[in-house]
């Protein structure tokens, strides 16, 4: 005889991964795929532990967007220059020039790039070990009164 299980039906369809795979490649995170599919973050967790396809789809679809992000801090952190084009309007003529735009090193992003990527050598408390403890030796020693001057 076959165990039943109890509870609602799963409202997940195995469309749901091309689906989920196409918005993460879009940089979506999982709160906003709970928003599409009507369902809750919970459910969306669940869904990639019952389905693997579900979570095959959403690694395959986050890798080209992390990707993506990843490599502009970098280009924030190191700086960069890209190719752009100035539009001016002199004496009623529009003129167009070509010109390089460069960006300078950005350090909050060398920052969280080090503390991410190097951890070890750069997180926010450098702990080192405390010098070893030495024993303090406290000595109490019993006040006197003054001798009493007639």
């Amino acid at each position: 005889m076959a165990k039943e299980q109890g509870g609602r039906p799963t409202k997940y369809k195995p469309e749901y991964a091309k689906q989920a795979a196409k918005l993460c490649q879009l940089g979506a995170t999982d709160a906003d795929l709970s928003d599409f599919f009507e369902v809750s973050r919970s459910t969306i967790n669940l869904w990639k532990i019952e389905f693997a396809e579900f979570s095959d789809a959403l690694n395959v679809g986050k890798r080209p967007a992390d990707e993506r992000v990843k490599a502009s801090l970098y280009h924030r952190a190191v700086g960069y220059s890209h190719p752009d084009v100035d539009i001016k309007v002199i004496d009623g003529q529009i003129v167009t020039t070509e010109i390089i735009k460069h960006y300078p090193p950005d350090t909050t992003a060398a920052i969280f790039w080090l503390k991410n990527r190097l951890p070890d050598e750069f997180r926010a408390n450098n702990e080192q070990e405390p010098p070893e403890a030495k024993p303090v030796v406290i000595n109490f020693v019993q006040a006197k009164k003054p001798d009493a001057v007639d």
